[in-house]
């Protein structure tokens, strides 16, 4: 058994208000010093962590002989494992579904922080987040509950399908606390104890601290960044594709996830860079208004839109090319997105 723990247009006219980006008459060093500042001060470090039962197991040494042997390879250079639950089976997949949405959720509603499995949550959404995650908690209990009604017929499927693979020992005798999740709120101030009983250490956690914190907002920035380029990239590249030699169909969540965006920036933005608050706010205006049955109905509105879009994203790339950036360390893995 394993287990593993782990946020005014119309039809005919389009009026866009361009905004050139002027270099930040405030250092940049600075700006990103007060972003960190109010990070830190009305930011909470939330984990979430599932407690999972493993559904993949290597094969034993003997059943890597007999796969190595039908392909006259050598067993130490062949890797194999197996399936011991149909992560296809209806109940299984509800389960797996309630973790997928709980960490999109997480996602979604906090930023990137520079140490695995942590993220920033503004602190006047911790009512909410803790009772959204409250009901996650329940739905994944009762998928759990489902799925542990169904264990004895799913492990008769798995011993039928994997035939002489299925070993019994790879099971446990029951489901019961193995898929589970919790949240917790994260510490990551120094201890006030250190003050007094070593004002150095004190000093040095104080420093490490505010680092992370810096590297937060790089985090933050380049996070934001990217998904903008990516979400202008794409909805430029249905509104100019052409099928067949007809314009590409495009679905009206293009256009939809490019305002959850805007929301979602408006909602964490740790007003770090003047530049991306620019591109942003260009991006924002160029769609405001605009509903996708227009774009559909309208070439020369999509060429207008497109082509804004286009710029943006060159603008964005830029921004993201020439800002230079600290290597990033997380606790136990090097990376740049929580």
């Amino acid at each position: 058994m394993s287990t593993a723990t782990t946020t005014s247009h119309d039809t005919g006219q389009h009026t866009t208000s361009r905004t050139t980006t002027q270099p930040a008459t405030t250092p940049t060093t600075q700006i990103e010093r007060s972003a960190a500042n109010r990070l830190r001060t009305t930011m909470a470090a939330v984990r979430l962590a599932f407690t999972w039962l493993g559904v993949r197991k290597t094969l034993a040494p003997e059943q890597r002989t007999t796969a190595a042997r039908a392909f006259h390879a050598d067993r130490e250079l062949l890797s194999a494992s197996k399936l011991i639950l149909d992560t296809k089976n209806p109940a299984y997949r509800a389960v797996a579904a309630v973790r997928s949405e709980a960490s999109s959720y997480w996602r979604t509603v906090t930023l990137p922080f520079p140490e695995a499995g942590i993220r920033l949550l503004p602190q006047a959404s911790l009512g909410t987040f803790a009772s959204t995650m409250g009901t996650y908690r329940e739905r994944l209990q009762e998928a759990a509950r489902e799925l542990r009604s169904q264990y004895d017929q799913i492990k008769s499927e798995a011993q039928r399908r994997l035939g002489t693979l299925f070993n019994q020992a790879d099971y446990p005798s029951t489901l019961d606390s193995l898929f589970d999740m919790e949240w917790s709120v994260v510490p990551i101030e120094p201890p006030n104890y250190l003050v007094a009983l070593n004002p150095e250490v004190f000093q040095q956690e104080q420093a490490r601290v505010r680092e992370r914190f810096e590297s937060a907002v790089e985090l933050a920035e380049q996070a934001f960044a990217t998904e903008l380029q990516r979400l202008t990239a794409h909805l430029a590249e249905r509104l100019t594709g052409l099928h067949d030699g007809q314009p590409k169909v495009f679905r009206d969540s293009a256009v939809e996830n490019l305002r959850e965006f805007f929301e979602r920036f408006r909602r964490l933005n740790i007003r770090s860079s003047p530049e991306l608050d620019a591109l942003v706010e260009q991006a924002q205006q160029t769609i405001n208004g605009v509903e996708p049955q227009t774009l559909r109905d309208s070439n020369r509105l999509r060429q207008m839109v497109a082509r804004d879009f286009e710029q943006i994203q060159a603008s964005v790339g830029d921004l993201l090319v020439g800002r230079p950036r600290r290597n990033i360390l997380r606790r136990g893995q090097t990376g740049a997105g929580a």
